[in-house]
Parts: structure tokens; sequence; C-alpha cells
């Protein structure tokens, strides 16, 4: 979907995509590291384009591992706002490349100067690295000039019920989704925005992530999520363009022109009791899902890609789908025939202060409208899903995503453009 793609070596130093070598193997987080093993060499060294009819990191094929970040922009002038922006699209097309974020590279350039890039990434190859810009509401005030700019569907999530969002992990004005398939380039890319950002932006909260729980094309197996289950494996699928005109993209009739070609992202921090629900019997765990664990068809019968079939009742005559089963309520089928584009990811961070797993999963949804695709279906997950006995909310941002980026443009133009 307006997406290039090709092999690359990373700086000229990768022979044929062959080294995920001792620098690969010095920073990993959540799971670990993956394995030469577990990742193919020509898959590693893919790199995607970040030109494109739509950005990079929506329909593209989920990558296993994440750096999401938001930044608060510090200087009240527009300028310098633009002017970071062209900055992070020429260094987002070089990382994604395969190159360093700056022109000179890491090793070169004024010996007595900072380099123009960290050098965390020599050596490795681009590791299907995708960069997705977002702006959040808070960026539409009097600063900029861009109140008058502000879509309609960028109003403010609600309060939902049994969310205990902390603001330090919610919101910003705006966000930027590393995926790639291995969290050393994702954490890259990040902290070489970052650091061209220094002045003009600051860091305000950011998450790592591990282990899709969510896939965008159909060959590729369904993920796991923490608790066991496969996730994600209705999920809208890159090829299914009827799909993604009514659901994800939003339409030349856009209330804001510039949003056109774009699409708006929920991000939500679900933090998992993973205690709780790991002293429960597998049978209870399959009701509050819905699917059974092993293969994840759904409890009516079939196998994982069947629908289930929420009036077929056992030998009891109740329902063989729970009414509070998630997958019940989560579906389609009773929101309207709304869908949404997944690209969740594991999270573990670290222990609480009460000793258990920090840990859970981080929901990264891409839709057309938040108020009609995401809230309604939020809101019936929170007051009638049993699986929220054992989740809990604790972060949250929503973004405006701008359509993709041309040659000789920078990221999000037509918003700041007369």
């Amino acid at each position: 979907m307006g997406e290039e793609r090709r092999g690359i070596s990373r700086r000229g130093l990768i022979g044929g995509g062959a080294a995920l070598g001792v620098g690969a193997a010095a920073v990993g987080f959540g799971a670990g590291r993956a394995t030469a093993v577990e990742t193919e060499r020509a898959g590693a060294a893919a790199a995607y384009s970040l030109y494109g009819a739509h950005q990079p990191g929506i329909v593209t094929p989920v990558q296993d591992r994440l750096h999401f970040a938001t930044f608060d922009v510090t200087t009240d002038s527009r300028a310098a706002l633009v002017d970071m922006l062209r900055a992070w699209t020429d260094a987002a097309a070089r990382m994604m490349h395969g190159d360093g974020a700056g022109p000179s590279g890491p090793t070169s350039g004024d010996y007595d100067a900072p380099p123009d890039d960290t050098g965390e990434a020599i050596d490795l190859p681009p590791s299907r690295l995708t960069l997705t810009f977002g702006f959040g509401a808070s960026l539409f005030d009097d600063r900029f000039g861009l109140s008058g700019k502000r879509p309609a569907a960028l109003d403010p999530l609600p309060h939902f019920p049994g969310d205990n969002l902390r603001p330090e992990r919610s919101e910003g004005d705006l966000c930027v989704q590393a995926c790639a398939d291995d969290p050393q380039v994702a954490v890259h890319a990040i902290r070489n925005l970052a650091r061209i950002g220094f002045g003009t932006v600051g860091m305000r909260w950011s998450q790592l992530g591990f282990g899709k729980t969510s896939t965008t094309t159909r060959d590729e197996a369904t993920p796991r999520n923490l608790f066991g289950f496969k996730d994600g494996t209705m999920n809208v699928k890159s090829d299914d363009r009827d799909a993604l005109a009514d659901h994800v993209w939003v339409g030349e009739d856009a209330d804001q022109p510039w949003m056109a070609g774009g699409s708006y992202l929920v991000a939500r921090r679900i933090t998992m009791t993973i205690e709780t629900w790991d002293r429960q019997s597998l049978r209870e765990q399959e009701r509050v899902v819905g699917r059974t664990k092993s293969e994840g068809a759904p409890l009516s019968g079939g196998v994982e890609r069947d629908q289930p079939d929420f009036e077929r009742a056992g030998r009891e005559g109740k329902p063989l789908v729970d009414p509070a089963a998630h997958v019940r309520i989560a579906h389609p089928d009773h929101n309207g025939g709304v869908q949404m584009l997944r690209r969740g990811y594991n999270f573990v961070d670290g222990s609480s202060d009460i000793g258990r797993m920090d840990a859970g999963l981080f929901f990264l949804a891409y839709v057309v409208d938040p108020a009609t695709h995401f809230v309604p279906v939020q809101m019936r997950l929170a007051t009638l899903d049993d699986m929220q006995e054992y989740v809990q909310h604790t972060g949250s941002g929503l973004f405006a995503i701008p359509p993709g980026v041309r040659r000789g443009e920078y990221v999000g133009q037509g918003l700041f453009s007369a």
C-alpha cells in the first residue's frame, strides 16, 4: 500500500544481510534478542522506504520489536518545529534505508564535534525498520497557529470505566512508532530522533515492546499475548482494500484536507494481572477469552479463523461462547461492524512496587475515526467483558497520523502549509 521494499545493507557494511553479530547481541529488551536462527538473513536485510501514499508501519507486515515514543514541543517557534520535522524526515528515510541518521555517519565529519549518528546500529542490517509519525491534540493550541486545523476526530478519548491512567504515560504533542525485527535498530531510531530534536522537543514517555500480538498479512502465523492466547486472529489485513478504506484510511471528504490518506492511532498501555490469571483453570481462561488456548479456535467449534457461532449451545443449553467472553464482546457483529487494524506488542517492564510483574499489552490500533471505531468498542469491553478482571489500562494516547510523504516533502507538510 504505497510502500517500497528492497534488500540493502546499512552503510554498505553488511555483506548480503549476513551480520546480526556481536553488535546485535549487546542490547536487548523484553524477552531478549532475536537470534540469527529466529530471523531469516534475507528478512533482516530488507528495507522499506519512508515514501508512499500512506506512512509505513501501518499495513506493513508487523515486525517483532517496538520502540514507541511521544514528545512535547518545548519551543513556541513554528519555524523551529518545521525545521525539526524536515530533519526527522531526512533522518527517518536514511535509517529505514539502512544508513546512519545523519549524512556524515557515526565515525566521520568534524572530529571535534559530536557525530551525527550515535553509532549503536553500525554493522546492523535495516531489519525492516519502519517509522510512523503522528500529532496529538495538544499540538493544536495557540503556539503554532494550528488550532483551526485540528480534526474533529482528535477529540480526547473519554475516561472509560476501570481506567487508571497515569499522566506521565499518556498523550503528547508528537508520537513516533519505530518497529523493526531487531530491538537495537528500533531503539537507535528513536534515540537519534530525540537527539536531533533536542532544544525543540523533549521526550514525554516511551514504551518498548516485543513479541507482536497481531498480524497484517495472511501468511503470518497468529502470535500470542502474555495470557498465552493467540491474539489478532481477525485483524484487518493489508490486502483487504475495502476494509482499509472503510475502517482505516481517512477519505478525501475529511473535515481537514491535510488528513486525507492518513489514519488515527489509539495507543493504550494495558497492564495484565499476570499472577491472578496464572492461577485460573484452563476452563476458566478459555471461557473468558472465548477461544481454545492451544489452537485459538472459537469455543463454538471449527478452526482458528472460523467465525464464532454465538448462538450455538452446549449440552446444558448454554451458549458455547460465554455472553461475557472477550471474543463475543469485541466482535464486529456486536459493534456495528466496525473493525480496527491492530499492531500491538507484549511488554515486560520489570516488577511493580508490590513485587508483581509489570507486564501486559501495548495496544496500538489504526482507525478511520476513534469516535466510531474505538470508543464504543472500548466502552462495551470496559463494562461487559469478563477479561477486564485481569487487565487495567494505565496509559493512553490518541494521535492523528498524516498521510505518506512524497520525496522532497516532510512528514506532516500538509498541516503546516498555508
